[in-house]
């Protein structure tokens, strides 16, 4: 196996230490070369891509000792991941050489991102779990310090702080679970590991090394209550936010999903999985919707987005989570860095009177509907026939696509406004048949199908539809409601994100500063 891949972290190391060695001054052609060695990366990822269609799967040499060096695994996962996370690296980037102009440490802010993606795509493409620890820690230094890029504002300190603690947290976990996996497979070959679990040789530590895998991910995304570093980055330049989403929040979803078939050896440790996702789905939705400032209604919705990932994960859905990373990190990295522009847009436009709010029957008939689109667009695709965990996931989908009908359906929304939301709606749950047979494709023999469910992930099961659904429900019908007492009070809590932060405070320990 080709090598190849090495050359995209290796060309923005390189950029990294040139512009370290010679320091640019302001507007400098060289502060250009991270933006070109990103897109160095990106034409990488390219040829890896075709490299892999023409020969498969595989890993390369590790250039090492004992086993323990750098290798490269090439497989859908390793390329999908560091295609993403080259081109929104690019992206970023490009945008750090105009944002940041004129700033006294413009050229150590691009030498700390592109060291920093240098070692995420070390990380996307780890061939053996030491690789894979080690890029991982260092990723995780790398953000460290961006975060600290303004290093006397005490805000920043404070999120840095509650970084480095999720961060050594996670790392320790990471650290344990492949020491157990090293140990009970005998090697440290990723993709000898992942075969020999699939083919059911797996030792009986495998459990613990799930549940360590499972530590180390719901820390690295930020899933709550391990969130308030997240929620606090805005200390930061608004590209490091942008970055967090090439491959370094979502970093746990990959871990998850690169071992993916150990985790099918721990049913409980994949319930217990979706339950914290749908749970950090809801309660950080929820919380988006009340923020006041556009980068933390992001950061929440980041968080829910994490959340969802890890469900989708819990659920085995492993080709539809690695889907959402991939579409979550385009979108989410483009609305970072467009907040500014998106608030001046909204501030600029012309509030024409009150909002169309649908009643109760337009609620229900609007679910009615939404379901009848699922049904007609799923038996196209033989919906039944595909995993009861997929047909789950898109009453979930459906949930919100009642939600927009709703608004179309209101007696005071204009009948453009109707028929446009059901055009919208049809095609939302066409799009989700479409990527999920797709990805489902593409990923099959690399990533496992989602095993027949059992009484307990039965019960996950109907708990997260009975739940996403009820928050559909009150968030259709909330304008009824939004005027209660109790719904006044409950915003302000929102507004708080429910106090879950003084968790992570005392787990950061005393950063307040002082007062005077």
């Amino acid at each position: 196996m080709s090598l190849l891949p090495f050359v995209a972290p290796l060309t923005l190391l390189m950029a990294a230490l040139a512009l370290y060695l010679r320091p640019a001054s302001r507007a400098h052609w060289s502060l250009r070369l991270p933006e070109w060695a990103a897109l160095v990366a990106v034409g990488v990822g390219v040829a890896t891509g075709f490299m892999l269609w023409a020969n498969g799967p595989g890993t390369s040499p590790v250039m090492g000792v004992g086993g323990a060096g750098l290798s490269v695994r090439t497989d859908i996962v390793s390329v999908s991941m560091a295609l993403t996370v080259a081109f929104v690296g690019w992206v970023v980037l490009r945008f750090s050489r105009t944002a940041l102009d004129g700033e006294a440490r413009h050229g150590r802010f691009m030498i700390g991102m592109s060291v920093t993606l240098a070692c995420v795509l070390l990380l996307v493409t780890s061939g053996n779990l030491v690789q894979l620890v080690v890029a991982w820690v260092a990723v995780g230094v790398g953000l460290h310090r961006l975060l600290l890029f303004y290093p006397d504002r005490k805000q920043a300190q404070r999120a840095a702080r509650k970084k480095t603690v999720c961060g050594l947290i996670g790392s320790g976990a990471l650290l344990a679970a492949a020491g157990i996996l090293i140990q009970g497979f005998g090697t440290a070959d990723i993709a000898t590991i992942t075969e020999a679990a699939r083919s059911g040789s797996v030792p009986g530590t495998i459990w613990l090394a799930a549940v360590l895998l499972s530590v180390a991910a719901v820390f690295k995304s930020a899933l709550i209550p391990t969130h308030g570093w997240l929620t606090e980055v805005m200390e930061a330049p608004t590209p490091v936010s942008a970055l967090l989403h090439a491959g370094v929040v979502n970093a746990g979803g990959f871990l998850l999903i690169r071992f993916a078939d150990v985790l099918l050896m721990a049913p409980g440790v994949l319930a217990l999985l979706a339950l914290i996702g749908g749970f950090s789905a809801l309660v950080g939705a929820a919380v988006a919707l009340t923020q006041p400032s556009v980068k933390t209604a992001l950061a929440w919705s980041t968080c829910a987005q994490m959340g969802f990932m890890v469900l989708q994960i819990g659920l085995a859905l492993f080709p539809l989570a690695l889907l959402h990373i991939v579409a979550h990190s385009l979108y989410k990295a483009h609305a970072f860095l467009a907040s500014g522009g998106a608030v001046e847009q909204v501030a600029s436009i012309r509030r024409p009177g009150p909002v169309a709010v649908p009643g109760l029957k337009a609620v229900t008939k609007a679910f009615a509907i939404s379901l009848a689109i699922f049904l007609c667009i799923g038996a196209g695709f033989v919906m039944w026939e595909k995993p009861p965990q997929a047909i789950a996931l898109g009453a979930i989908l459906i949930f919100g696509v009642a939600y927009l009908i709703a608004q179309g359906l209101a007696d005071a929304a204009p009948r453009a406004l109707t028929w446009r939301t059901a055009v919208m709606s049809g095609f939302a749950t066409l799009a989700y048949f479409g990527f999920q047979a797709g990805s489902t494709a593409l990923s099959a023999g690399t990533l496992p199908p989602p095993p027949v469910p059992d009484g307990l992930i039965w019960a996950v099961i109907v708990l997260a539809v009975a739940s996403f659904g009820l928050a559909a429900i009150a968030q259709a019908t909330f304008p009824l409601w939004a005027g209660h007492p109790a719904a006044t009070g409950m915003r302000v809590h929102l507004m708080n994100g429910l106090y879950l932060n003084a968790l992570s405070d005392r787990m950061a320990g005393r950063w307040a500063p002082k007062k005077g």
